[in-house]
C-alpha cells in the first residue's frame, strides 16, 4: 500500500511525460499549439501532461474518448494557463466530456413577482465554480477544423475557471503584474460599450453582454482566434489579455516541416 500510495503522488506531481508519436499527432490537429514558438509548445506539453495525470475524463452520453481526444482537450485547456502556470489549474478535477449540445435544467427567480421558473437550456460548454469543466466533443471538434472564426469552447470555458480562481465570477481573475484598477476600468468601459451598441451592432458577439464574466470569457475566445479583431474593436481591452495571456498563436507562423497537415 505505502508503494502504491507513492506511486500515485508521484504520477501527480511528476506525471509521465506524453509519448512523442500522441504529442506529435495532436500538435497537427491543434493549429492554436502548432502557432505557438517551441519554447511555449515544451511548457504547454508538460502542462498538458499535469493536466492529464491531475484531471479525471468522464465520457457521458455515449461520447467516445481516447487519449487522443484527451490529450486534444488539454492542450487546449492549458492555452490560457501557459502564462499563469501550473497554479491556476487548481480547485477541481472532472471534465464531462457530452457528444454534443446538452441540457442543463436551469431555475431563474423573479425579483418583482417572487415566482420561481424552471426551463432546459443547451448548451456546448459549461464551467462550474469548484466543480467540472463540462464539453461537447462536436463543438471541440469544430474549434479545431475552424481555429480562427473567434469561436473556442475550452478557451471560453477555461477563461471562467480561471476567473472563478478567487471567488464567484465577475470577469476579474487573478492578476500579476497587471493593475487590477485598470483592468476592471477597461473591461468594465469596453463592456458598458459592448452594451450601449446592441446585437449585430459589434465584431464581438453580443452574448458578452450578459456579465462581465461572459464578456471576459468571450474576448478570451477572440484573443487567440482573432486578435486582430479584437485589437481594432477594443486595443485596450486587447492590449490586457496580452499581459494576462501572452500573445495570441493566431499572430504567429505555421512551422514548417512535418507538422503541417
Amino acid at each position: 500500500m505505502p508503494g502504491r500510495l507513492w506511486q500515485s503522488l508521484r504520477a501527480r506531481f511528476e506525471p509521465a511525460p506524453i509519448a512523442d508519436p500522441l504529442w506529435r499527432r495532436a500538435l497537427v490537429a491543434c493549429p492554436l499549439a502548432r502557432r505557438l514558438d517551441p519554447e511555449r509548445q515544451l511548457q504547454l506539453r508538460r502542462l498538458a501532461g499535469m493536466f492529464l495525470a491531475r484531471k479525471q475524463f468522464h465520457a457521458l452520453a455515449g461520447a467516445v474518448l481516447d487519449d487522443y481526444w484527451r490529450l486534444l482537450i488539454a492542450m487546449q485547456a492549458c492555452l490560457p494557463a501557459l502564462q499563469q502556470g501550473s497554479a491556476s489549474l487548481r480547485g477541481w478535477r472532472d471534465v464531462l466530456i457530452y457528444p454534443g449540445e446538452f441540457k442543463v435544467r436551469r431555475s431563474h427567480h423573479d425579483d418583482h413577482t417572487g415566482v420561481v421558473t424552471e426551463g432546459d437550456e443547451i448548451l456546448i460548454g459549461e464551467a462550474w465554480e469548484h466543480g467540472p469543466l463540462v464539453l461537447s466533443l462536436a463543438d471541440v471538434q469544430l474549434d479545431l477544423e475552424q481555429p480562427w472564426d473567434g469561436y473556442n469552447v475550452v478557451v471560453h470555458e477555461m477563461a471562467h475557471k480561471l476567473d472563478m480562481l478567487d471567488g464567484p465570477p465577475d470577469g476579474v481573475p487573478p492578476l500579476v503584474d497587471i493593475p487590477r484598477r485598470r483592468w476592471i476600468q477597461q473591461f468594465q468601459l469596453a463592456y458598458d460599450r459592448l452594451v450601449a451598441a446592441g446585437p449585430g451592432h459589434s465584431p464581438i458577439d453580443h452574448y458578452a453582454s450578459e456579465s462581465a464574466s461572459e464578456y471576459f470569457a468571450v474576448v478570451s475566445e477572440l484573443h487567440y482566434s482573432q486578435p486582430a479583431v479584437l485589437r481594432e474593436t477594443e486595443p485596450a481591452v486587447a492590449e490586457l489579455l496580452h499581459a494576462f495571456y501572452g500573445p495570441s498563436p493566431a499572430d504567429g507562423e505555421e512551422p514548417c516541416g512535418g507538422c503541417r497537415r
